[in-house]
């Protein structure tokens, strides 16, 4: 890749008058139907945050303000929360507006059905049919068939990206997901989305600009290189991260041809009977990642024997079984706690001689937890 590369801008906003209205307004991606049924999906889990409701109670309009938006291309992010979060380890997050998480939805709704087609199988975050689970059974498959059942001796890599989120070049992004896209209204909408900058003008929720200043250069939006860096938070970083990372896994799978390969977001896990086919090809996923997609693979790699147990998505993997990580245990018992102290204290249980019975449906405890 080459070493200059011509910085993208997101596009201002244009008029209706500039002819952006007469091309879009009868584009499907823009359509009331389209944004209403991206509002059904985006509130499924938002419906009890206090933006949500406010979106609801001028529903109506809202909606259609948004659908004049974007059809005539006037549509800009608006502010976003900033805040930390402590467990398991301390990063910062950014939440997007709920209007803005409507259009996160739009965009994904339109983008992912596309780009499934050309991800690989053992890709396993923020995927449909994916998750942890089907990523730890596929982990301890590979780990039997490459020990022929614990027969023979094999070895694991495992590597993560330095500040992965944060690290990620927008310009590279935005070419990537051109490549593959001719629509100008998707193009435009990618264009605004990937060049937005979270950190102008966002709220902070229980924390100072102080706070993140505190963080690693490699751990806040506020310190990262120009044209760097996606929120953690919004819906779109979760699949713009999937298609950064579609080249390295392309390049691992039918350059390196590595038949036991599973990532999960910036979590890399090879396999091999061979150490130094491992070691070898450590260095040249070190060189693909930093030539093509300006990354640093972190120093905190293992290479280990299979036998050793593969520290994965919160389990130890070995081929004949799996151990859920004590830290994992321990914030279970620790959110479980927290929920049976919100009914406690809401007086929704029944004592029940030695037991506390919750008499009401998951829906309503759920909500109470919230």
């Amino acid at each position: 890749m080459a070493g200059s590369r011509r910085r993208m801008m997101a596009s201002p906003p244009l008029s209706y008058e500039q002819g952006w209205g007469q091309m879009f307004r009868d584009h499907p991606l823009f359509s009331l139907e389209n944004i209403y049924r991206a509002y059904r999906q985006c509130r499924r889990h938002k419906r009890n945050t206090v933006n949500a409701m406010l979106f609801e109670q001028n529903l109506e309009e809202n909606l259609v303000s948004l659908h004049e938006e974007l059809t005539i291309g006037s549509y800009w992010p608006g502010r976003s929360m900033a805040f930390l979060v402590e467990k398991p380890k301390q990063r910062e997050v950014f939440a997007a507006d709920f209007r803005d998480r409507v259009v996160h939805h739009i965009l994904v709704g339109y983008l992912e059905p596309r780009w499934e087609r050309w991800f690989i199988h053992d890709s396993y975050a923020c995927r449909k049919g994916k998750g942890t689970h089907r990523g730890v059974e596929r982990l301890q498959s590979f780990t039997r068939q490459v020990t022929a059942n614990g027969t023979r001796r094999a070895w694991y890599l495992q590597l993560d990206i330095r500040g992965f989120f944060i690290s990620i070049d927008r310009d590279i992004l935005y070419e990537r997901l051109a490549a593959k896209e001719t629509d100008p209204a998707v193009l435009w909408l990618i264009r605004t989305l990937v060049f937005y900058d979270p950190t102008e003008n966002c709220s902070m929720r229980r924390a100072s600009r102080a706070d993140f200043e505190k963080l690693p250069a490699h751990k806040t939006l506020f310190k990262a290189a120009p044209h760097c860096g996606l929120p953690i938070g919004n819906l779109t970083s979760q699949f713009f991260a999937n298609v950064y990372l579609d080249a390295l896994d392309q390049f691992v799978k039918h350059q390196l041809k590595v038949r036991y390969y599973a990532r999960y977001g910036d979590d890399l896990v090879l396999l091999s009977e061979d150490r130094a086919v491992l070691e070898r090809q450590e260095g040249q996923i070190g060189e693909f990642v930093f030539d093509e997609l300006r990354l640093t693979l972190n120093d905190r790699r293992r290479l280990r024997p299979v036998s050793d147990g593969i520290d994965f998505l919160g389990y130890i993997v070995r081929p004949d079984y799996l151990l859920v990580r004590r830290r994992v245990v321990g914030a279970c018992f620790e959110r479980l706690a927290r929920a049976e102290n919100a009914l406690i204290q809401q007086g929704l249980t029944v004592d029940d001689g030695a037991r506390q019975v919750y008499p009401w449906p998951w829906p309503v405890l759920e909500a109470v937890y919230e």
